[in-house]
């Protein structure tokens, strides 16, 4: 069996996350309540207040080998997991399995769990930090598995993970249970990557320092999905929400690479009235939005939705008329929060809404430029932004595949050599994004674009771009810093890589 890379995989790989087709009738999920109503338990407003997570986790049927999520819309800021995971592991719960959005730094405490037992299994979109470092040492019972955003809303969905208990971080919530992200003093903005959780977990708690009284304006996640709320001190700090590079580069080579990639997109003709784009939170990317900026001030044009994770760069072209609105999973730094509490035309969306291969209408489908960037590319363009080229998990998939698979264009930008290594390689060291879903490769060097796009090779050497082929490319890196040695891996599989579709693309192995 190979993956979508075209990496033969272990033989017990096969099967798994394949998608079966659908026979018979569909049940629809918004109808179907989440219990029968014998079993189901309706509770008066204040009856959902409790006093601790203790109470909270004595209402709970907690047992050996539950599920659990939480999001991570406070990000490198978010106190609410190891609170929640502290308290269960007093009790002597083993064998958890942790569906968080993504796990962070901060969630460094999660190493003594996983040591003991307590947490066995862990399901992700992003992993960094001490946590990722430990996965890829072997330090975890059983592979993580490293899914898409919108595949963690496909797979909550369709019932391929099915959440025991679902613990959100409530900036703020009422005595019912509504929930908002954009009052209190830990307010993050949107809640998209919460919305599956509360919707198909089979209990919620919501975990909030900002407990308001009935009605809490505006909801943003209802009170029908929430069983128990909870008031402590604090769920996080907000400043943790600017985790990472949210500001445009000064370096001048990737200033260079973010012009280059500018005149990419106006010779592919989608920068025209109506149009979408999405870019990253990288000093690169956000370059690159820069520069769009400037191209449709200068020719008068007015976009229909820039969306993703949104900025605050993002926000200022809204606010200048540049795009009617915004559409937004999550927000990336604190002016893009102020802006999503006050701006009707930023509209909150969840992770399903956002990339769900399988849903009637995900917005990424809807996306004329995509501009992503890449920690590995090949020579068949496939990308890696899973593991460093050292093997260690740094990352994952986030929304690279959903938006690369959806976009008319899909631009990775990039420096040709990174920490005197070549980007470009024979065969990536782990695929997440596979190379039919990109188009094109932006670097200070050259441009190469994938052979299925002809009619953007063609564009591109009418406009006296730096046209290369992708080995020209990897040609002169290695004549700059030599060719790389292949990493050394152990043979056990500390991690599956999902793609969107639930289909494995790849996986992981120790590091040596």
């Amino acid at each position: 069996m190979r993956n979508a890379a075209g990496r033969e995989l272990p033989s017990y790989i096969e099967g798994y996350g394949q998608v079966t087709p659908f026979k018979g009738e569909r049940e629809n999920p918004i109808l179907k309540p989440k219990t029968s109503v014998k079993e189901s338990v309706v509770l008066p407003g204040d009856s959902k207040v409790l006093n601790s997570i203790d109470e909270a986790l004595d209402r709970l049927n907690l047992k050996d080998g539950i599920t659990i999520s939480f999001h991570h819309h406070l990000r490198n800021g978010d106190y609410v997991l190891n609170m929640v995971m502290d308290k269960i592991a007093e009790r002597g719960i083993k064998d958890i399995t942790i569906a968080a959005s993504s796990i962070f730094p901060v969630h460094k405490p999660l190493l003594g769990h996983m040591e003991n037992g307590v947490v066995t299994k862990i399901i992700a979109s992003y992993i960094s930090g001490p946590v990722a470092e430990a996965i890829s040492n072997g330090k975890l019972e059983n592979p993580v598995i490293m899914q898409t955003h919108g595949g963690r809303g496909r797979s909550i969905e369709s019932g391929d993970v099915k959440i025991d208990i679902a613990f959100v971080a409530a900036p703020t919530a009422d005595t019912y249970g509504n929930i908002n992200g954009v009052e209190g003093n830990a307010a993050c903005g949107a809640l998209g990557y919460a919305v599956a959780d509360c919707q198909y977990g089979d209990k919620v708690v919501a975990i909030t320092n900002n407990l308001v009284p009935y009605p809490a304006c505006p909801i943003e996640i209802s009170q029908i999905y929430v069983d128990y709320v909870v008031k402590v001190d604090s769920i996080g700090d907000p400043k943790g929400i600017v985790s990472g590079t949210t500001q445009i580069t000064k370096d001048p080579i990737g200033l260079k690479i973010a012009k280059m990639a500018s005149k990419v997109m106006e010779v592919s003709g989608l920068v025209k009235e109506g149009m979408s784009f999405q870019t990253g939170a990288g000093g690169i990317s956000l370059a690159v939005a820069k520069e769009l900026e400037n191209i449709m001030k200068r020719d008068n044009i007015k976009g229909s939705f820039a969306s993703g994770g949104i900025t605050g760069y993002i926000v200022d072209m809204v606010e200048q008329g540049l795009f009617k609105g915004l559409l937004d999973v999550q927000c990336f730094d604190l002016k893009a929060v102020q802006s999503y509490k006050t701006n009707k035309n930023h509209q909150g969306m969840s992770a399903s809404i956002y990339g769900n291969p399988h849903n009637k209408g995900a917005v990424v489908n809807n996306l004329d430029i995509v501009i992503l960037g890449a920690t590995e590319i090949d020579r068949d363009f496939n990308v890696n932004v899973s593991t460093g080229s050292d093997g260690v998990i740094m990352g994952g998939s986030g929304g690279h595949s959903d938006t690369a698979a959806g976009a008319k264009l899909t631009v990775i930008v990039s420096n040709l050599i990174k920490a005197r290594l070549p980007v470009i390689k024979e065969k990536v060291t782990t695929a997440t994004t596979p190379g039919e879903s990109i188009d094109v490769l932006v670097t200070e060097r050259g441009i190469a674009v994938n052979p299925r796009r002809q009619d953007l090779i063609e564009k591109l050497k009418e406009a006296k771009l730096p046209v290369m082929t992708i080995d020209e490319l990897k040609d002169i890196a290695e004549k700059l810093t030599g060719k790389p040695k292949e990493i050394e891996t152990d043979e056990k599989i500390v991690a599956v890589v999902e793609y969107r579709d639930g289909t494995v693309i790849d996986v992981i192995k120790k590091v040596k």
